[in-house]
């Protein structure tokens, strides 16, 4: 793969995950915002058709790590992996890691769970007890913080300067098992919907961080112009999926108030009809809230009143 790497021309490199709950809310993003390309079958790295780029298929635990040390200039992971890769890094320099966008897909949260009938209700109820995880740097950094042994790096990053007292033990996988099989008195790992959570027999005592996918950039990359191209066109899509379109006719005499209903982003659009004294209007609406404007402006005396769906857009 390494030397595959080198043969990609000054390629602008992409990471994104591999597999995952992340990886196909990922294609989706990438599909709607016009980035093509076609992965061979069990090849990890992909040419991008119409743009100077190769997708890299990834861990999702892995990419911070290759963005922050720049083998590629943009990735898109989860939070929680890059605040755990930054829990590591603070202890050893600055990270090279910038997070550009919230993608809003993904979310989930790091917590500390422990079973049902166990005594524990808080995390701090925890302290020189057992703990499984597979995020050891943010783990630690939590409880560092309970027991007061937290301090500061020189970069200003937040890190265990004394002994914990509580037991944390690194776990690849399975994490839910632990309390079950006695390894563990509790545990810290993602929830997204707490279904595997509740059928483990395990409850949530605290919140170590809210995750949801990130677009992140290293700071070493040379190619600052195709990344802002790129994140326009993705932003571009995300906004496109919470707005519609709303378009109506209606009689200048009642076009302020409805211009109130629906200012749009900017300002609406307003072009007259060839009908006296009548306009057409046309603005864009938050999805969630299209259906009580419809009915607002009925009540104006708006007609012709239609949804009209937004595929991509370039707004911020």
């Amino acid at each position: 793969m390494e030397d595959l790497v080198h043969r990609l021309g000054g390629r602008l490199l992409f990471a994104i995950p591999k597999k995952g709950r992340l990886q196909q809310p990922t294609l989706d993003l990438l599909s709607g915002s016009s980035i093509e390309f076609k992965r061979e079958h069990r090849l990890d790295i992909a040419l991008v058709k119409n743009h100077d780029i190769a997708l890299v298929f990834l861990p999702a635990a892995d990419i911070p790590t290759f963005v922050g040390e720049g083998r590629v200039d943009l990735g898109i992971t989860g939070q929680d992996q890059v605040s755990e890769y930054e829990a590591d890094a603070s202890s050893v320099g600055a990270s090279g890691v910038v997070e550009v966008l919230n993608l809003g897909f993904g979310k989930c949260k790091l917590q500390v769970q422990v079973p049902e009938e166990s005594k524990f209700q808080s995390a701090r109820d925890l302290i020189g007890h057992r703990l499984a995880t597979s995020f050891m740097g943010l783990t630690e950094r939590f409880f560092a913080k309970l027991e007061g042994t937290n301090g500061q790096s020189a970069n200003g990053e937040a890190v265990v300067v004394g002994k914990l007292k509580t037991k944390i033990r690194s776990l690849g996988g399975s994490v839910e098992t632990a309390c079950t099989l006695g390894v563990a008195d509790g545990i810290v790992d993602l929830v997204e919907s707490g279904e595997t959570m509740r059928a483990a027999g395990l409850r949530a005592v605290d919140t170590v961080i809210d995750s949801a996918a990130v677009l992140i950039r290293s700071k070493t990359s040379s190619n600052q112009k195709l990344i802002d191209l790129i994140t326009s066109r993705i932003k571009g899509f995300i906004n496109a999926q919470k707005y519609a379109l709303c378009q109506y006719n209606i009689p200048r005499s009642t076009l302020q108030e409805a211009k109130k209903i629906t200012p749009g982003k900017t300002a609406p659009s307003v072009t007259p009809l060839e009908s006296p004294g009548w306009v057409a209007v046309s603005a864009m609406v938050l999805k969630e809230e299209m259906a009580p404007v419809m009915d607002r402006l009925r009540e104006v005396g708006a007609e012709g009143i239609l949804e009209v769906a937004i595929s991509n857009s370039r707004t911020d």
